[in-house]
C-alpha cells in the first residue's frame, strides 16, 4: 500500500492534491462505506481524526454517486459557520476543492475515491488522468486487502463454502435454504459473512475472488 499511495501521489501532488481516500461500497443497507482502502490528508481542514462515519457525515457530496457513473469535481466552503459541499464543473475561490471518481464493474458500484486540495488543477485531461487512476489503484489496494486479510483471518467454514458453490452455479438463495434445510435468513447470514471475510462489496465479487485464488471450483 505505501508503494500503490506513492505513485498516485507522486503524480498528484504537482496538481495540487494533497487528500486522497478510496473505498469499497457494500451492498444496499449496509452503510456508505464498506471498507476503508486508503485514507490520507487533513480532509477537513482542522486537523481533525477521519473515520468512514465522519467522512460520510461531513462529506455529504459522496452521496452524488449514487446519481452518475461519471468522475466529477465538487467544492466545500464555509457558509455562515457552515460547511457547503456543492457539485461543480469547475471549482474555484477559497475553500477544499477535489475530484470524486465512482469505480464500477459489470456487478455495479463497487467503490469510489475521491482526491482533494485547496488549489488543483480541474481540466479534462485532469479528470480523465484520475480516472483511469483510480480505477487501477481500487483493484490493487482491494488485491493488497485480500491478501492481508486472507493470512491473519480465518478461511471459510465448511458451511459457507457449501453455501457461496450453490449461489456460484446459479442457484438462488431460496434453493439453496431449500436444499441445505436452512432459513433463507441462515443463508444470507452465511453470504454477509463471507463478503466481510473476503472484503467484497457484492456476492458476485467474492465469488470471483474465490474463484481467481482457487478457493472455490465450479
Amino acid at each position: 500500500m505505501n508503494e500503490l499511495s506513492q505513485h498516485v501521489r507522486t503524480f498528484a501532488t504537482p496538481l495540487g492534491y494533497d487528500r486522497f481516500i478510496l473505498y469499497t461500497v457494500p451492498p444496499k443497507g449496509e452503510g456508505a462505506i464498506g471498507e476503508l482502502l486508503w485514507l490520507e490528508g487533513d480532509w477537513f481542514g482542522d486537523g481533525s481524526d477521519v473515520s468512514p462515519d465522519t467522512y460520510i457525515a461531513r462529506c455529504p457530496v459522496n452521496r452524488h454517486l449514487l446519481e452518475t457513473d461519471q468522475a466529477f469535481f465538487w467544492t466545500k466552503q464555509i457558509h455562515s459557520g457552515q460547511e457547503v459541499y456543492r457539485v461543480v464543473n469547475q471549482p474555484k475561490g477559497l475553500g477544499i476543492h477535489g475530484l470524486q471518481v465512482p469505480i464500477f464493474a459489470h456487478t455495479g458500484l463497487l467503490g469510489a475515491m475521491s482526491l482533494g486540495g485547496t488549489q488543483i488543477e480541474s481540466s479534462m485531461e485532469v479528470q480523465l488522468a484520475f480516472s483511469l487512476i483510480a480505477v487501477a489503484a481500487f483493484k490493487s489496494a482491494q488485491h493488497i486487502s485480500h491478501f492481508l486479510k486472507s493470512s491473519i483471518t480465518s478461511p471459510l467454514s465448511a458451511r459457507e463454502l457449501e453455501v457461496i458453490r450453490w449461489i456460484a452455479s446459479g442457484r438462488k438463495q431460496a434453493d439453496v435454504a431449500v436444499m441445505l434445510g436452512l432459513s433463507p435468513r441462515t443463508v444470507e447470514n452465511h453470504l454477509r459473512r463471507i463478503r466481510e471475510k473476503l472484503g467484497a462489496a457484492s456476492t458476485a465479487q467474492a465469488i470471483h475472488l474465490l474463484i481467481r485464488d482457487h478457493a472455490l471450483k465450479l
